[in-house]
């Protein structure tokens, strides 16, 4: 088990399963599909492995953490803990064009959307954030297509290639590469080139915090002063109460 303070963490499960137990007495197993929305605050005191389950069984295991920081006005803040089942998670529908319609590669499946937390299309996600945060788990079924999502301009934007190649605009992305997009307040379309087929990519970003950043290992906090108070705190037994 280990500490932290100031942030959450963000746990997909593509394949396989995740157990949590915390200080705050919160425990669960998310599967295929699920996520774990672990908000450390204040401090928390946390452990996750393969579920007692899946290590029995075996099979290939496959998932995502993201670290979000917290506004400083919110890093003293409860600790708690989302578990969000894939029922849970609204799908939408995205559109898409074929440069040259009788060379595309399109099995009869469209593009489409999980929406984990954030706005698209009218349809929100369900993750509670502090602050407007967007994570939407994005499936590009066919190859030499495209595909446009609009995305808030204001916001800082980083597309992750899980699985296939993307050309996100005017690069390109192999699996596990990650772009980090503009935002210069005017572009407010991403834009999909499909180089493979069943291509899956996550976006995520959000509105800028803009406030000073200081970490160490599990801590995220604003100030130095702040990482030597987590530390003693967390020796002295604060974390989790």
């Amino acid at each position: 088990q280990h500490p932290h303070r100031g942030f959450e963490t963000v746990t997909i499960a593509f394949q396989g399963e995740v157990e949590h137990h915390d200080s705050t007495g919160k425990s669960g197993v998310i599967h295929p599909g699920d996520v774990q929305w672990m908000t450390a605050g204040r401090g928390i005191i946390h452990q996750e492995y393969h579920s007692k389950e899946f290590t029995q069984q075996g099979g290939t295991f496959e998932m995502c953490q993201l670290w979000v920081n917290l506004p400083k006005k919110n890093k003293m803040t409860k600790p708690r803990y989302q578990a969000i089942t894939s029922h849970q998670i609204p799908t939408v529908t995205l559109s898409e064009t074929s440069p040259t319609s009788s060379d595309n590669d399109t099995n009869n499946k469209m593009p489409q959307a999980r929406l984990i937390a954030g706005e698209l299309m009218d349809t929100k996600g369900p993750a509670k954030t502090f602050s407007p945060i967007n994570l939407w788990d994005v499936r590009l079924p066919n190859k030499k297509t495209i595909v446009e999502i609009p995305y808030p301009a204001h916001h800082s934007c980083i597309v992750f290639v899980r699985r296939g190649t993307v050309l996100v605009n005017d690069t390109k992305l192999n699996p596990q590469d990650v772009a980090i997009m503009k935002t210069d307040g005017t572009s407010s379309t991403l834009r999909l080139s499909v180089l493979q087929s069943d291509s899956s990519v996550l976006i995520m970003g959000g509105e800028p915090i803009d406030e000073p950043i200081a970490n160490m290992g599990p801590f995220v906090m604003n100030t130095e002063e702040e990482l030597t108070q987590a530390v003693i705190d967390y020796r002295s037994g604060k974390f989790g109460r």
